[in-house]
């Protein structure tokens, strides 16, 4: 867990989405709204992929 927790990419990811929270919560809701919150989910989610890759593969490198 902790090697996720303290992965740069998955800490960027997480701050990004404050960015898309407050971006829904001050913003209009239409489907730029949507698409950033898919956009901050692909990208958390290639984070956390990219982690486990390299814990399966330690060559890949850090």
């Amino acid at each position: 867990m902790r090697k996720y927790l303290f992965s740069g990419a998955v800490i960027s990811a997480v701050i990004s989405g404050i960015g898309v929270a407050r971006a829904t919560a001050a913003g209009p809701r239409d489907w730029r709204l949507l698409l950033m919150w898919v956009s901050w989910a692909a990208s958390l989610a290639i984070a956390i992929g990219t982690v486990a890759e390299q814990t399966r593969n330690p060559e890949l490198g850090e």
